[in-house]
């Protein structure tokens, strides 16, 4: 079994191998990073296998902070997250991790039509490192910083069928809004911090986590809005089975750029003055681990949303996921 597992983690590697959405017709998409909300440091020799499920749905739209009339139906997506992760040392973690759309879907005003894309997004290598760590009998201090670089696997310009000549038979597609597509298109940069304090004795974990994403270029002319977000924690285990954490976290997404010999919203259904935005998220998590499995489930709920011109905004997501560890050596023994 055990060989079964390190030959699936490598596989994960070997393809040359929660960004939010920015809008119903100009929005960002590629890989959300799901799963745990702390995602600490393993051993060395140490390897976690993950996997997670993830749904969203929405049918509210604002414009700036204020609720206004809906442009389509309901955005809704299912999502697949995949992350495998081993312990190079033990200050230093790398992890490989990508996801697969089943699908991310679009009705239409009345359901007079749907539109829909499918179909792996990016891939992310995230190496974090612990910069600091102080241990006593009682307390522990953590920080780790992390540098990620992230890979378009999947489309960026799917397109849909919108009329076929019927003398010629000649078909005639347009492209997707970006809210539909599996990826962006561009490889961009991540920069992680956090900060952790530990209570072993009352079981008590506090801490605070920064992500920086600073977007590319595609293909298409389009960078889509660098991403900033901060988090600030509690966790509480009982009976060293059952974990809950409770996280608020605020993020920020500046507008999308274009190029300027190219009109988005002609060639791509693009209106970069509806792009960007900020919201107040609060996101509980449950935890149950047995031996070497932890099994988890995440919701995420929007407390306060401000978006520029007019966008259809994060409504209900809910993530339910598994992750296993394990060595591929004994860890040594350490006082």
């Amino acid at each position: 079994m055990r060989t079964i597992i390190i030959i699936a983690f490598y596989l994960l590697l070997l393809p040359s191998i929660k960004i939010s959405s920015q809008g119903c017709c100009s929005g960002g998409s590629g890989n959300p990073i799901v799963g745990e909300i702390s995602q600490s440091l393993l051993h060395k020799n140490q390897i976690e296998l993950s996997f997670s499920y993830q749904y969203q749905n929405s049918n509210k739209f604002k414009a700036l902070n204020k609720d206004t009339a809906r442009l389509f139906d309901k955005l809704y997506g299912n999502y697949l997250y995949y992350r495998a992760s081993v312990g190079v040392s033990e200050r230093l973690t790398f992890s490989a991790e990508t996801g697969l759309f089943l699908n991310k879907t679009q009705i239409e005003l009345h359901k007079l039509d749907t539109i829909q894309s499918s179909g792996i997004g990016d891939l992310i290598i995230f190496p974090k490192y612990q910069l600091l760590n102080k241990t006593t009998l009682n307390h522990i201090t953590e920080i780790v910083l992390g540098l990620g670089y992230k890979i378009p696997l999947g489309k960026y310009n799917d397109s849909t069928l919108i009329y076929t000549n019927v003398l010629s038979g000649k078909e005639y597609y347009n492209i997707l809004p970006p809210s539909l597509q599996p990826t962006t298109g561009s490889q961009d940069i991540l920069f992680y911090s956090s900060a952790l304090s530990n209570y072993t004795k009352r079981n008590i974990v506090f801490f605070t986590n920064f992500m920086y994403i600073k977007k590319g270029w595609n293909p298409l002319g389009q960078k889509f809005g660098d991403y900033t977000s901060i988090g600030l924690a509690a966790s509480k285990s009982f009976y060293e089975k059952f974990g809950v954490t409770l996280l608020l976290k605020a993020e920020y997404i500046s507008k999308m750029k274009s190029d300027k010999y190219i009109d988005q919203l002609a060639l791509y259904n693009v209106y970069i003055e509806s792009t960007g935005g900020r919201k107040l998220l609060f996101l509980p998590q449950l935890n149950y681990s047995n031996r070497n499995f932890t099994f988890y489930v995440l919701s995420e709920l929007p407390l306060y949303q401000f978006v520029n011109g007019t966008q259809v905004v994060s409504q209900y997501q809910f993530t339910v996921g598994l992750s296993y560890r394990f060595f591929t050596k004994n860890p040594e023994c350490q006082k």
